[in-house]
């Protein structure tokens, strides 16, 4: 279905380029291809209006035209502002999808884009930290009522979307795609650590061999960074709050300390938490000259750049994506992509073949949830295994790979207590 809405972009003359970028990705994700060749046939979506938020980029516009392939009237926003692509946004645009995002917007106009896309009244939406739900919820409730489910893709999303159920707020239901197995496993681990590594080498330039790296935060997106890292030859050093994921980077071989500790000593610093204030002027105060801070999590808040600007007396842009802030006494902190997500406002994000699996969970749950959202009701649900497994074994016949299955006596001897 082509949408008859006008896109709101930065430079429809870009669009060759964007198509290039999008033809890529599209010849290195065949678990998608291979969705888009059932949504052709089977039209889940025909008829309806589909919304999403998501880092506006070539694997996204290729997410977006699988969609619109079921038979969805696709409408496209950013959930960053410097994330966005605008060749691949004036692509998307040339095929029929409405586009509302330019890179680096202001935050109004950002906000605004957002609202656009709200406006086309869709029955889905795909949602990256909640910021759709959040409007829908808050100044634009008139538009809840066409809504009837949808799937969020970061883990930031997901505390926002269960506590809104938690106090009964939500009023539809969302799948949790985050938690899905072959979202965390690989995308989150394997996809954030080469990501965040690509975004932060291609903007300083420096070694990383020897250096002292902190990573604050041990989930499956500290691990991937954390375990870069140390494949790189840096001393890695991890930061945590929760006992159980400390004592898991112990065992993994990395250096646990306080984040007061870590930051007399790190060269690079990359927080993944999702929460704020991670690093606040009391450690700035005590870094390295030189110090390298960059993030990795959704919202630009974990590294809390007003007490750093109010530790400073100057402030300048030294390279691209790199703000050199002068302390008091002489020594410099570094910041990198102005604190946002260093690995797509500073690199292209995850690989293809990566965001293949998560976006393959994308388009099965919104079928999903279009299915069911009745019997859902207004909550937040997982991925079902079956599609999880879906998305596994079809990633393994794209690599020609095979596996072994069950026998029916080796399946009723681990589903009997009595066997032996």
């Amino acid at each position: 279905m082509k949408t008859t809405l006008s896109s709101i972009i930065r430079d429809p003359s870009l669009a060759p380029e964007g198509r290039l970028k999008i033809d890529w990705v599209q010849a290195h994700m065949p678990v998608l291809n291979r969705i888009r060749e059932q949504f052709e046939r089977d039209q889940p979506f025909k008829g309806l209006k589909v919304a999403i938020s998501l880092h506006l980029e070539a694997k996204t516009a290729y997410l977006a035209k699988v969609v619109q392939a079921g038979g969805a009237e696709v409408a496209i926003t950013g959930s960053n502002p410097l994330s966005t692509q605008d060749d691949v946004c004036a692509a998307l645009a040339l095929d029929g999808i409405a586009v509302f995002a330019k890179y680096n917007p202001d935050p109004q106009e950002y906000h605004d884009l957002m609202v656009k896309a709200l406006e086309t009244k869709p029955d889905l939406i795909i949602d990256d930290g909640g910021d759709l739900v959040t409007i829908l919820h808050t100044e634009r409730k008139d538009l809840l009522a066409n809504v009837r489910g949808g799937a969020e893709e970061t883990t930031t999303g997901i505390l926002r979307l269960k506590a809104m159920e938690k106090d009964g707020s939500l009023q539809f239901p969302m799948v949790a795609v985050n938690d899905a197995f072959c979202k965390y496993l690989f995308d989150n681990r394997y996809g954030t650590g080469q990501s965040v590594w690509d975004g932060i080498n291609r903007t300083t330039n420096l070694v990383v061999a020897g250096k002292t790296v902190v990573v604050n935060g041990y989930g499956w997106c500290g691990k991937g960074v954390a375990m870069r890292a140390k494949g790189l030859g840096a001393n890695v050093v991890v930061t945590e709050v929760d006992a159980i994921k400390a004592v898991e980077a112990y065992m993994d071989g990395f250096t646990v300390l306080s984040i007061a500790e870590a930051a007399k000593i790190g060269d690079f610093f990359v927080t993944v938490t999702g929460n704020k204030d991670v690093i606040r002027g009391e450690h700035i105060a005590n870094m390295k000259d030189g110090a390298i801070l960059s993030n990795a999590g959704h919202f630009d808040v974990e590294v809390n750049l007003v007490e750093l600007a109010a530790l400073s007396v100057s402030k300048r842009v030294v390279r691209r994506n790199i703000e050199e802030y002068q302390l008091k006494d002489g020594r410099r902190i570094y910041v990198l992509a102005e604190g946002r997500l260093v690995n797509l406002a500073a690199g292209d994000g995850h690989p293809a073949e990566i965001m293949d699996m998560t976006f393959a969970l994308q388009a099965l749950s919104l079928r999903y949830v279009n299915e069911n959202y009745e019997a859902i009701g207004k909550r937040v649900v997982n991925v079902p295994y079956e599609l999880d497994e879906q998305v596994a074994r079809t990633k393994l016949e794209s690599l020609g790979i095979t596996i072994d299955k069950l026998s029916d006596e080796q399946k009723a001897y681990l589903a009997s207590w009595t066997a032996h």
